[in-house]
């Protein structure tokens, strides 16, 4: 389905909802302030006749309901201590000397200072939200986290978060499998991999052990072993807590790893839209005008299906580009054999310490990769506007594509 913004304002909706008396916790009107008051945040500061106020935003109610509050009155520490690190920030960036200015003996923020205030505000708001709303979707167990330090972005306004490839219409992505292996103890000699005519993709301490380009057939739904079966590994989702990251060279979003992931682990799943290659030809034209790059060929057997990660996907739509990446991409098989539909498994090159963000190279194809010098060699959809890169590796090829 798709899905339409809603054309009325936070405050409109909060107005509706208190003259109706209902409850809405997306927009912050629950039980506990649906007749009482809670501070949001706080938006502006003065000082008279010696007492400090704040102008505090009560959560659940529009901002015509704001009121100037004395400092005693406010039992908020945590939002007092946003709001002097927002106006410390400002201050900082424009190098201004002076946060307040006296004006008959009143004392008052600038507007502009307040102006960034409020924004910081309702963005770490939106943040916070976008990542529960990210957390009550996902289907393994590690956290998403949302940062941003950087500037006043908030959550896409036009992602919505999947767990699994959503098929465009006529396309189907389960092949109607009907069969497993029958070990008790994988793997046996005749477990998925032998039965596709390849070895077992993992070791004993469930790390990679192929080479790129080699693809894994994991164990399926009608498999005999359990849920700890060493062939079962990308079918759990992403074992590691992720952070979506703003970054500070103009890359947009990011993903770093809040844990350390040693090398030939699997990290996740690139996910996203299964569309014809004719159709991500038009939608790259589209794409490439807006110096946006989403669209994944599924060429490991044919070039007829492409994966579009631009409005459905999970964690992977924000992993950026580098020309030295510390993911491979592998192709997949579990509950769907058609060589022309594999799923897209990212796993770590080398050990990535905790912190550091997480890259893969988008003109990579299994174990092929397709530098500047072989553009000839791209699908249909890639001979376009060629995009510039700013991984800042020191190999970097100067392009995404």
């Amino acid at each position: 389905a798709w899905y339409v913004p809603c054309l009325a304002s936070l405050e409109t909706l909060q107005e509706l909802c208190r003259k109706e008396n209902l409850r809405c916790k997306s927009i912050g009107i629950t039980n506990r302030n649906l007749k009482s008051y809670e501070v949001e945040y706080l938006c502006d500061y003065k000082v008279e006749e010696g007492t400090e106020y704040y102008l505090v935003k009560w959560k659940g109610w529009p901002e015509s309901s704001n009121t100037w509050e004395p400092q005693k009155n406010l039992k908020c520490p945590l939002l007092l201590q946003n709001f002097l690190s927002d106006k410390n920030e400002y201050l900082s960036r424009v190098r201004e000397g002076k946060a307040l200015k006296v004006r008959n003996h009143v004392k008052a923020l600038k507007p502009a200072v307040a102006d960034y205030i409020v924004k910081k505000a309702k963005q770490r708001i939106a943040l916070q939200r976008w990542k529960e709303e990210l957390n009550r979707k996902k289907n393994h167990k590690a956290m998403i986290l949302v940062e941003n330090t950087v500037d006043l972005e908030g959550p896409p306004l036009d992602f919505y978060y999947i767990n699994e490839y959503k098929p465009a219409p006529g396309i189907n992505v389960i092949n109607g499998i009907t069969t497993g292996c029958e070990c008790t103890d994988c793997p046996a000699e005749k477990c998925c991999p032998k039965e596709a005519g390849f070895i077992l993709a993992y070791n004993k301490q469930k790390k990679l052990k192929i080479q790129p380009g080699l693809p894994i057939y994991e164990c399926n739904s009608f498999c005999r072993c359990g849920p700890d079966c060493p062939n079962r590994i990308v079918q759990k989702g992403t074992p590691y807590s992720l952070c979506i990251f703003r970054t500070n060279n103009g890359r947009g979003w990011g993903v770093k790893t809040l844990q350390t992931i040693k090398t030939n682990s699997f990290v996740m799943e690139y996910v996203g839209e299964v569309i014809t290659s004719e159709e991500a030809e038009r939608r790259g034209q589209l794409y490439d005008n807006q110096g946006n790059t989403y669209l994944f060929d599924l060429d490991y057997d044919s070039d007829e299906f492409t994966v579009d990660a631009a409005r459905y996907g999970n964690v992977s739509h924000f992993v950026n580009h580098s020309c030295d990446p510390n993911l491979q991409v592998f192709n997949v098989f579990i509950d769907n054999l058609d060589l022309r539909l594999p799923r897209i498994a990212l796993f770590s090159t080398r050990t990535i310490k905790a912190g550091e963000e997480l890259t893969f190279d988008y003109q990579m194809k299994g174990s092929i990769d397709l530098t500047s010098d072989s553009a000839d060699g791209l699908s249909p959809s890639r001979k376009r506007i060629r995009t510039v890169c700013k991984c800042g590796a020191v190999c970097c090829r100067g392009y995404l594509n």
